[in-house]
Formats: C-alpha cells, structure tokens, sequence
C-alpha cells in the first residue's frame, strides 16, 4: 500500500498552521502527499465550523469526497478541524461516509486516525480542548518567502456573536522560547515574512506570564538575521498600550499595517455583543495609531446586521468609515450561531443583513480605491511571491498587502521568488497595482 493522501484546508490561518503540523506528522510516518484526491487512499479535510458559509463550504467538500469514495476512486475520508469539533456528538451520524474525526485537540494524533482508517476501522478522537499548544513541527506550506507564526491559541473574549471560544478552547499563549525558536528555524528556511496570528495577538502572554508581551515577542523578533517583514494579525482595539504602540512605530521590521477587527462603532450594539470599549474609544485609538505611526494602514473587520442594528446604528457605522478612512476592510452579514448568546437575539433578517453589507463596501470601494492611487509614481517595496504565465509579469506584495485578502503588486523585471524587488508603480485598478521594476 502507498499511504497516499490529500489534504484540503479550509478556513483560516491558524486551521493552515495545524494542516502544516498534520503534513509534517504524515511524511514523518511514511506516508505520501498527493495533489489531488481521486486515487489517493486517503482524503484529510481540515475544517471551518465558525460560520453558516464555512460550514457549509466543509460540509459541501466532504460530500464531494464521499461520492468518489463511493465511486471507488478514493481510499478513505478524515474530518479533523472546527467542524468536528463543533459537532463530535453528531457528525458521524449525519455524515456516515466519514471513517474517522478529529478535534481540535487531536491534530498530533493524525498517524494513528490514518493508520487505523487504512486498517478498515474507525476512529473518534477528541483531546483537550484547553490544553496546552501542542509543539508539533510543520511543513511551511505558503511558499519560501512567508509563513504564519501561531503564537497562542483559542479565545477568552468570548463575544456574543462568536462560537470560537466554543469551538477553540480558552486562550493559550505558546511559550515566548517556543515561538523564538520556531521564528528561526523559518528564517533559517529563506522566510522574510512572518505574520504573527493568533485569535486575539495583543493578549499574548497574559496566561502565561500575568502580562501582555506582545512588545516584547516583537523585539525579539526582530533581532532574528533574515526576518525582513513582521505583520500583525488581529489586535483587539481595548489591549492597546504605549510600549505597544511604540514599539510598532520604532521598529522597522514590523510593517504598518494593522489588522484590528472592530465589528461596530456603535456604543449599544458593542455593549450588547459583549466588545469592550466604546465607539468613541475605537475613534480615539485610531486616531492616536495614525498620529504615532507614519503612514499606517488599517484593516478591520466589521459584521453588518448585528442584533440592535437599526437605520440609525447602520448610518453611524456609514459615517463613521466616511471620516476614519480606513485602507483595508473585510464586511460580513450576521451570521447567527448556534449556541452563542446573539443568536437568541432580535436582529434583521439574512437578506437585509447582505443588502446592508453591500451598501459598506461600495462605501468603502473608493477609499480603498484612492489609497492605491497613492503609490503611483512611487518606488516600493515587494516581496516577490510568484511569477504568472500568462501576462508573463512578476506577482508580489507591498507592506499594505496581507496574503488572500488584500491586494497584490504585478510588474516587469529581472526578480527572483522568495526575495524583494524595489518596483516603480505606474498604475492601480480594483486594488491591484501594476508597475516596473526600478
């Protein structure tokens, strides 16, 4: 028997870290990664369970897998993820074409879900979902430049909308040491980007050292030869500090940009879904990050449709991205899960949710859209991260890009994958921008 597999990932950064360290596991134990997953003896979905979409998009994969099951074409199926661990009492029963589950807290034991499925037996396997992070190695999958560190792991802020803390477990933070040694270990690989996840960065440390650290990880960061770039993933705007802000603003390496989803600005509804802080707080942050950090870009996620949200909540949340400006934006309709406090809540329906959200981003298309216009007739910074065939140009990122979800940089040149290239922009449409090499 080969011991081949497939692996899809769905949903976020840090389900890709834990697919990573399953990787690694698999081709530690013999077994053979295959690009697709018709004829492999196995299929591994990691899944998303955090909202309608998600679960849907998982649900929908899994069901693609078992029809080539059935037709022969596939091995066996393994469900592992936010999913599973959503719904261990049930998902064996209502999708029986799975032959084994994982939870969240069962990622390390892979080997062993594999080993029995290839045998004919099933498996369920659920640890501790509070425990520690498990210290596994991976197999850095997003290329020789980038790659995500995980530096804690679950979520103790336990919004009302939010199944995460359900799903994740309490918030762990790794130990500073370990995300050190790992840190090195990638720049030792070639990678020159490191974007620092977690579901809530700015508490990082406060479990494990009665403190926050984040400050600190920063600079030790930074101190390691070959790191060029550190991003900054989800910073809850009521843990900001001034060793923070300073630190950020005076260390180089740490590229301005900011990921801080704020979800509202509306005083009612942020007390309601159990945010801390107010609206006025948000305000007077952003303004203060913008004073103390020269050329800032901002990126926040906010959820249209939230219960409380009237015409009047919706047009100060309008108002509020007309005047702060903000270069990045992700908008979601409220999605009401199971289990979480604001799905028992009075909210708009699904539809009026979505119209309102398409109302934000056409709001916010020509701020994003005449902030890229800046960088015409500028020289820039990318990081070189792929080369595409068919217009024959050069792909790669500047500082205000995060992978998969913002824009990215295409120009002609002479560059090389994995490094930088000082790139001369000449022109930006739809958040892509198009230059040369300088």
């Amino acid at each position: 028997m080969d011991k081949t597999f497939a692996m899809i990932s769905l949903g976020c950064a840090k389900n890709l870290v834990n697919s990573e360290q399953m990787l690694y596991l698999l081709d530690e134990a013999g077994f053979t990664l295959v690009p697709e997953p018709e004829g492999a003896e196995l299929a591994i979905v990691n899944t998303c369970g955090f909202i309608d979409a998600a679960k849907s998009e998982a649900i929908d994969t899994i069901l693609e897998l078992a029809e080539l099951k059935n037709e022969g074409k596939l091995g066996g199926l393994i469900v592992t993820g936010c999913l599973s661990e959503r719904y261990r009492d049930s998902i064996l029963d209502e999708l029986p074409e799975i032959d084994a589950v994982l939870g969240v807290g069962s990622f390390g034991d892979i080997v062993g879900a594999a080993n029995a499925v290839l045998e004919g037996r099933k498996a369920s396997l659920f640890g501790d979902r509070n425990a520690p992070v498990d210290e596994i190695p991976r197999v850095v999958s997003t290329g020789p430049s980038w790659a995500y560190l995980r530096i804690a792991e679950g979520c103790d802020n336990f919004c009302a909308f939010c199944a995460i803390p359900y799903i994740r477990g309490r918030y762990r933070s790794r130990s500073m040491e370990n995300v050190i040694s790992e840190a090195k270990d990638l720049a030792a690989h070639g990678v020159k980007e490191l974007i620092v996840i977690a579901q809530d960065i700015t508490r990082y440390g406060t479990d494990l050292y009665g403190k926050r650290c984040l400050a600190q990880l920063c600079r030790e960061l930074a101190k390691i030869e070959g790191v060029a770039w550190i991003r900054l993933h989800y910073l809850y705007p009521d843990q900001f500090d001034d060793e923070l802000i300073d630190e950020i603003a005076s260390n180089d390496k740490i590229v301005k940009y900011l990921d801080i989803p704020i979800q509202h600005i509306n005083n009612g509804i942020l007390k309601r879904m159990n945010r801390r802080g107010t609206g006025d707080e948000i305000r007077a942050l952003f303004r203060t990050l913008r004073a103390r950090i020269p050329g800032l870009v901002l990126r926040t996620s906010l959820i249209a449709g939230l219960p409380g949200e009237g015409e009047a909540e919706f047009e100060e949340l309008c108002e509020f991205l007309k005047e702060a400006r903000i270069e990045r934006a992700g908008v979601f309709p409220f999605s009401p899960e199971e289990g979480t406090p604001a799905a028992k809540m009075e909210h708009v329906d699904a539809e009026e949710a979505q119209r309102r959200a398409d109302l934000i981003m056409q709001l916010q298309a020509p701020i994003m859209d005449e902030f890229c216009q800046r960088f015409v007739g500028r020289t820039i910074r990318v990081l070189v991260t792929d080369y595409d065939e068919e217009s024959r140009q050069w792909v790669g990122r500047c500082y205000a890009d995060s992978p998969d979800i913002d824009g990215e940089v295409y120009f002609e040149g002479y560059a090389r994958e994995g490094e930088f290239s000082e790139v001369r922009i000449t022109a930006a449409e739809d958040g892509i921008l198009y230059g040369e090499e300088a």
